[in-house]
């Protein structure tokens, strides 16, 4: 991340830097190192609005996970899905925690629930560094949970849809399987790039505080380890019960396709009043667990102001000098060859780097009478929008909580799986709705 940091920022001061040299002063119009200072500052002024927004839903999901752990929710889901969970996660335990709290990540992105999803995310980031044995640096658990989260993995994109329905789309549910191929295909490739690139990055553990003893360290350290497990750790549910789970699962799939705008506004409120009623059913004081949550979810989001502040700044940078711009115009010439038109290029490189950048893209074009939601471009884009996911964003505020610096592989693996995602969608949407 410090080098992909110090790229952005130096490509945004060169590209604004060489704008300012040839700049002819015109009236009313700011000059381009203006232009780049405001918008950093708007940036980092965004950045700390984005995160004080974020408390009041850390606190509500992370209150109801609160619930939901005191109850044994996290483990039953643990050991329901074990046999998938620790062919993919082998270093990690099959009753604890973090299983749980990934498989509750895994289900909130699958439903568009991009809300919900944060949360359990930070979640199952804050169990699974109990378990690292090197504080700082990421895990090879750590860097495959984040590359399959930043692909994506969705099977109902209930806020898209919602847009292309207020944009006048004839059909707004028609990225549903355009969607699902993309996801499925981006993280395919995540899982395979993650166990790929670990063996090219090997684990350096971060170097001992100067002026701390090493009885300090090795205390620092002991603190921090995952608490005990129960006497039923390691078992598993028997492999009829996980198929039957995992077959409800892939049946969802044409269900959403069918009744996913339907069902989609009961999602929020029906997860809340199951989770709550489960630890009324497990004997849990719901109040004063959810309280207790909801405190995590406060300092959490406070936490994590300084990763955006950085992370939302260089983005800025590009955006302000003209160095995207100037990228999309180099671009678009050979993409429109492979099926991504100008128009949607943009979105392409955006939706990486910052949510709502993207997401004033994609409304731009799905909004202009000249494009619409249901043309080439606006179904493209669209899927894009549903099928990807704010790689930097969510590595900043994932890694920003646990305070790990050191992220290894995890970029490569996840904008590897980006790129993957980018091009299955291209493909499908050729195939399914042409490129006229």
């Amino acid at each position: 991340m410090n080098v992909i940091f110090l790229v952005m920022i130096l490509a945004a001061f060169l590209t604004a830097a060489w704008r300012q040299v040839r700049h002819v002063p015109e009236e009313g119009e700011p000059s381009p190192m203006e232009a780049l200072s405001s918008g950093m500052i708007e940036s980092a002024t965004g950045a700390v609005e984005l995160a004080i927004g974020l408390v009041g839903v850390m606190a509500l999901f992370l209150g109801l996970m609160k619930v939901a752990e005191a109850g044994g929710l996290l483990t039953v889901l643990a050991r329901l899905i074990r046999p998938l969970m620790v062919r993919l996660f082998p270093s990690v335990p099959g009753d604890h925690p973090a299983m749980g709290a990934m498989i509750l990540n895994f289900s909130a992105n699958a439903l568009g629930l991009g809300n919900a999803a944060t949360p359990f995310g930070i979640r199952a980031m804050q169990e699974l560094d109990k378990l690292n044995p090197h504080k700082g640096t990421a895990t090879n658990a750590m860097a495959l949970f984040l590359a399959i989260n930043t692909s994506s993995i969705t099977l109902l994109p209930t806020g898209v849809i919602a847009l292309r329905a207020a944009a006048g789309s004839v059909e707004p549910a028609a990225i549903l399987p355009t969607t699902l191929f993309a996801t499925l295909c981006a993280t395919s490739a995540a899982i395979m790039a993650a166990y790929a690139y670990q063996r090219f990055f090997p684990v350096v553990p971060e170097p001992v505080r100067v002026g701390a003893a090493p009885d300090e360290a090795v205390a620092e350290n002991e603190s921090s380890e995952a608490e005990p497990l129960p006497e039923d750790a390691g078992k598993a549910y028997p492999l009829w019960v996980s198929l039957l789970a995992l077959g409800g699962i892939v049946a969802l799939i044409p269900l959403t396709i069918m009744y996913g705008t339907t069902v989609a506004p009961w999602i929020i409120p029906g997860l809340m009043v199951a989770f709550l009623l489960f630890g009324v059913a497990r004997r849990v004081r719901i109040y004063e667990q959810f309280v207790e949550g909801a405190k995590d979810g406060f300092q959490v989001a406070l936490r994590i102001i300084p990763y955006l502040v950085a992370i939302l700044v260089a983005v800025g940078m590009l955006r302000s000098s003209g160095a995207l711009e100037a990228m999309v115009n180099f671009l678009g010439a050979f993409t429109m060859r492979l099926g991504m038109p100008a128009e949607a290029l943009p979105m392409a490189l955006l939706r990486p780097l910052s949510g709502s950048g993207a997401y004033g893209v994609m409304a731009s074009i799905i909004n202009d009478p000249a494009i619409g939601p249901d043309s080439y471009t606006g179904l493209l884009v669209t899927t894009l929008q549903g099928s990807t996911e704010t790689t930097f964003y969510v590595l900043a505020v994932y890694f920003g909580a646990i305070q790990v610096r050191r992220v290894r592989h995890t970029l490569l693996a996840a904008l590897t799986a980006d790129l993957v995602g980018i091009a299955a969608a291209v493909w499908i949407c050729l195939r399914l709705f042409g490129g006229s």
